[in-house]
């Protein structure tokens, strides 16, 4: 079905019009019995010009709804003040960039892109997330070294294993925590000699 741009008619299929005793074309779609819902679309009827619009001038959208419903339908942003906070542009949004910043818009949007990706450490080796976790169970910052890794790993396992604490297996889910995250910093990228 085809329809015209501004008028509403659909060409293709020819249909007469539902209106009982009308011999036009049924050119303009009004809805029908059924509404479209979790069944589907809905229906439709097929009228000519005239009966369209006479269905138009006494079709109520309303027709079967309570006064709440009405209201809801109306001014459905009175719902919004009950069932979330308050809308506030930059309320956990990053601000867009300013466009007088850039020469064209693909660097603009890719600027705002790259402030999402997870950052580089100072000598320009990737962290993922996973070794960013790594590193703060570790208790190191981003940018340690591969020495500051390995004197941090030989402290941590000298104050869980509990051959340095008299036997006490109290810090031993400490000490597999470290060790994993040792071995995975280890083979990290960004921990590479």
């Amino acid at each position: 079905m085809e329809r015209e741009k501004f008028h509403g008619r659909i060409r293709g299929k020819v249909r007469g019009c539902e209106r009982p005793g009308c011999a036009e074309r049924g050119e303009f779609r009004a809805p029908g019995l059924h509404s479209s819902g979790f069944d589907g679309p809905g229906s439709y009827r097929f009228f000519c010009l005239e009966h369209v619009r006479e269905f138009n001038a006494g079709y109520d959208w309303f027709a079967g709804m309570s006064r709440e419903e009405i209201e809801d339908a109306q001014l459905p942003h009175t719902r919004w003040a009950d069932a979330s906070r308050a809308f506030r542009p930059t309320a956990g949004v990053d601000t867009p960039p300013r466009w007088s910043d850039f020469h064209a818009p693909l660097d603009a949007i890719s600027a705002r892109f790259r402030q999402g990706i997870e950052r580089a450490r100072k000598d320009g080796r990737p962290l993922t997330a996973e070794d960013r976790r790594a590193l703060k169970q570790m208790g190191l910052d981003e940018n340690a070294d591969r020495k500051a890794l390995r004197a941090r790993y030989t402290e941590l396992l000298h104050r869980y294993h509990p051959d340095r604490n008299g036997g006490d297996r109290h810090y031993e889910k400490k000490l597999q925590a470290v060790v994993e995250a040792y071995q995975l910093l280890r083979a990290s990228p960004a921990f590479k000699a």
